[in-house]
């Protein structure tokens, strides 16, 4: 059985040597869609009798794995180094790193693989993500499984 959640963030980034205005710093309303698979539990006395897991435990995972850390950052490729040079200079600021340009492909990548190692060590492999859709904008998106 397949279920699957969504969540928002806001964060900014930059695709460093694009050709279009991608290359400027900007930002984005994102949403991450993760698709879960498991067995739904049959146990009756069991808090998740008929699911195969709560929303809520979801989310959480989701929510700290992924969305805590990407919220209100400003997500930068580790080798666009005048822009990492300039958000070092800035106090408090939130920044992530990311070994790929932030695209939204390489970043639903980036947390499918997240998401993947978070969901193996909590559940060993009884539910696991098998699909994450990032939406960069309402109309484009980017889809891993």
């Amino acid at each position: 059985m397949e279920i699957t959640t969504r969540m928002e963030f806001d964060a900014g980034h930059r695709i460093p040597g694009h050709k279009s205005t991608c290359k400027n710093l900007h930002g984005h309303r994102y949403a991450l869609e993760v698709t879960i698979k498991g067995e739904i539990i049959e146990q009756e006395q069991a808090s998740e009798f008929g699911m195969v897991m709560d929303f809520k435990d979801a989310k959480e995972l989701i929510k700290s794995t992924i969305v805590d850390r990407w919220d209100h950052a400003f997500i930068v490729y580790e080798k666009d180094q005048e822009v990492v040079d300039f958000l070092n200079t800035l106090k408090d600021h939130k920044t992530v790193s990311l070994p790929k340009v932030p695209t939204a492909e390489n970043m639903a990548l980036v947390a499918f693989e997240s998401l993947k190692n978070a969901f193996k060590k909590k559940f060993n492999k009884s539910i696991t993500p098998v699909k994450v859709r990032l939406y960069e904008t309402p109309n484009n998106w980017a889809d891993v499984s």
